[in-house]
């Protein structure tokens, strides 16, 4: 009987769990399995099936199968988990023509999945098999197989699917995330995926969050300041917009009427806004106009679109109650 672990020796499994682990993935990725061309090859055709991804395991695997059908969606393709015991009860029936089917089992050899190869092989369903035996019924039955081997589970005594889940997860991570390449995914898909949350909020960009239209405090370079003053409190934004003919004239802010409160009645906007305001796009996320404001000491900025033509305004109040910088 092994002699019990003491408190002390608490780091060191840690360590060695993590390193145990990260070498397996590591060497999965550069060894002499092929692991990563299989993986390849496996992204490319998920990539050309127009139906969902079909996720299939049971046990450690069936959970860590949820998470890969989970990942998939959350990049743009169409997944769903379903429970290698559960497909032979009606389940099944979520297999169709143009789906392909993930399926995870690091023996290869577990019964509960003979119903689903079966039934993938009778209707031409493709199968890419994650395991970790090469001659196993699974790599057998699959198209693809993407064997990593024999592995050294990391529990202490090397029974509890550990290492193997690991290498399991890292494949799918690696699957999902090339898929959502070969889609040509980007930041905004995702958030449409991903529309609640901080992380929604994170890749919210300055255009869906600008303001536009009536809400701008648009001037005339030749209004009064007395209706410049007025504009400004209305819009409540801090600013005015000196806007004619379609062109920028420059921008005043509330501070420009502070610093200019002894002659304001005297003066004529232009000669105390800022000719040359800071301008973005409105495809730049909103964590990075607040990052620009701040450095420049400023609470909003003009939006332009590709023309240089005024397309809105962002303000500081409102990119941080949107909660992108959380």
């Amino acid at each position: 009987m092994k002699d019990r672990p003491t408190e002390a020796d608490a780091a060191g499994t840690i360590r060695r769990v993590l390193r145990e682990e990260a070498a397996a993935i590591a060497d999965f990725a550069d060894g002499a399995e092929n692991g990563a061309e299989a993986c390849a090859e496996a992204a490319t055709l998920i990539h050309g099936t127009a139906g969902p991804l079909i996720v299939v395991g049971i046990g450690k695997s069936g959970h860590i199968g949820r998470k890969i059908a989970a990942t998939f969606r959350s990049l743009g393709k169409p997944a769903v988990f379903v429970h290698a015991a559960e497909a032979s009860h009606g389940d099944l029936g979520l297999l169709q023509p143009g789906s392909a089917a993930l399926v995870l089992s690091n023996s290869g050899e577990t019964t509960e999945l003979s119903d689903i190869l079966h039934y993938c092989r009778t209707h031409g369903i493709p199968v890419i098999g994650v395991t970790g035996r090469g001659q196993s019924a699974l790599a057998r039955a699959s198209v693809v197989p993407i064997v990593y081997g024999p592995v050294v589970e990391a529990c202490r005594n090397g029974l509890a699917p550990t290492t193997s889940t690991t290498l399991m997860l890292a494949i799918g991570d690696a699957l999902a995330v090339t898929v959502s390449e070969l889609m040509g995914a980007q930041a905004e898909d995702f958030r449409r995926f991903h529309p609640g949350g901080r992380l929604g909020a994170r890749l919210l960009t300055v255009g869906e969050l600008m303001r536009t239209g009536e809400d701008l405090p648009l001037v005339d370079p030749d209004s009064p300041m007395s209706e410049i003053v007025v504009t400004m409190s209305e819009k409540a934004l801090g600013v005015a917009i000196l806007f004619r003919d379609g062109e920028i004239a420059g921008l005043i802010t509330d501070g420009d009427l502070r610093r200019n409160a002894a002659r304001l009645w005297e003066v004529m906007p232009g000669d105390i806004a800022t000719r040359e305001p800071v301008r973005i796009g409105p495809g730049m996320l909103v964590k990075d106009a607040m990052e620009l404001m701040s450095q420049r000491k400023i609470t909003s900025c003009l939006v332009e679109d590709a023309e240089r033509r005024l397309a809105g305004l962002i303000h500081i109040h409102d990119c941080i109650r949107s909660g992108a910088a959380d």
